[in-house]
């Protein structure tokens, strides 16, 4: 669909009950994931994005207009809607948030699903301060499906909408997790930007070493083949997603920073041929992991065991 979204009739706003969705980028990965979710809920859901809502989105309703900048059509969607899910890219969402604050119908809520949420939750103060609002960040590649999975939730303003809302998630199988705003940027920055930064790492490192995969897929033990599949994956991904986490993130910085001093304390190591420093140094990497150390142990055990031989690529 195309144009101005079809129109039904208006329904009176139910308090604590979320019955209309505009979602904002609803056509992206993140986007139609929620989309799919609030759908499938019963919500009318109006996907505002340049481009149309995936195939087999059915039941959705299609804006093609600019959220940072309404038009009639859709300050009338506002203005009747229940939840506003911004799915869209940080600068966007802002601007979004500003935009909206006076279409938005006063009780209806504030989502958003960025990966950084310190920035985001100083605008809804400023422009949106009694507003129930909540930011969500699912922890997970939406290919992956919710089951099980981390979906971070910082509560700015809470109320009925918001609890409706995770719980909406928490049925889909989604493990909410609340947490801070600033909380959640440090805790981003350790478990996304550093793992990354990480992988991207050891593949600027092979590409200095010069090696060939095909040999090194013929000897590379477990933990080797699990970094390639990790480099396999992040090298042949979107960029402006890992380029998103790495530079949006004010703590990125100091886990990339973190991540070389590592690296520059163990090649002190080796060379001072300090191997009783050594020893300590594992220890004290064993005693942050605390008591899920054995749970890690088995769980990298488990995994190796499913790590097939590569051997030659054209093997049966």
């Amino acid at each position: 669909m195309s144009g101005s979204p079809t129109r039904t009739a208006p329904e009176t706003a139910v308090p604590g009950r979320i019955r209309r969705c505009v979602l904002a980028g609803g056509s992206g990965a993140v986007g139609g994931l929620f989309a799919g979710l609030l759908a499938g809920a019963g919500i009318d859901v109006c996907v505002v994005d340049p481009a149309p809502p995936a195939a087999g989105s059915d039941g959705l309703r299609h804006h093609p207009g600019d959220i940072t900048a309404p038009d009639e059509a859709l300050r009338a969607e506002l203005a009747e809607t229940d939840l506003l899910l911004l799915a869209v890219p940080e600068e966007v969402a802002l601007d979004a948030v500003r935009a909206t604050a006076g279409s938005l119908r006063p009780g209806a809520l504030l989502a958003d699903t960025l990966s950084v949420k310190t920035r985001v939750a100083a605008e809804v103060a400023a422009h949106a301060a009694r507003r129930e609002a909540v930011g969500l960040n699912p922890m997970f590649a939406p290919s992956l499906g919710m089951d099980g999975r981390p979906v971070a939730a910082v509560v700015l303003h809470d109320g009925p909408l918001v609890a409706e809302l995770l719980g909406l998630v928490a049925r889909n199988g989604g493990r909410v997790v609340r947490v801070g705003a600033e909380r959640h940027d440090r805790l981003a920055a350790a478990s996304q930007a550093l793992t990354h930064a990480t992988v991207l790492a050891f593949g600027h490192a092979l590409a200095e070493l010069d090696v060939d995969i095909e040999e090194l897929a013929a000897i590379a033990p477990p933990p080797h083949t699990a970094l390639l599949a990790l480099l396999a994956r992040i090298a042949s991904g979107t960029p402006e997603v890992y380029w998103d986490i790495q530079s949006a993130n004010p703590y990125a910085g100091d886990a990339r920073d973190a991540l070389a001093g590592g690296a520059a304390r163990l090649k002190d190591l080796v060379r001072d041929n300090d191997e009783k420093t050594f020893a300590h140094f594992l220890h004290e990497l064993s005693g942050g992991l605390g008591d899920r150390l054995p749970h890690y142990r088995d769980l990298c055990a488990d995994l190796f065991t499913r790590i097939p031989a590569a051997g030659p690529k054209d093997a049966s």
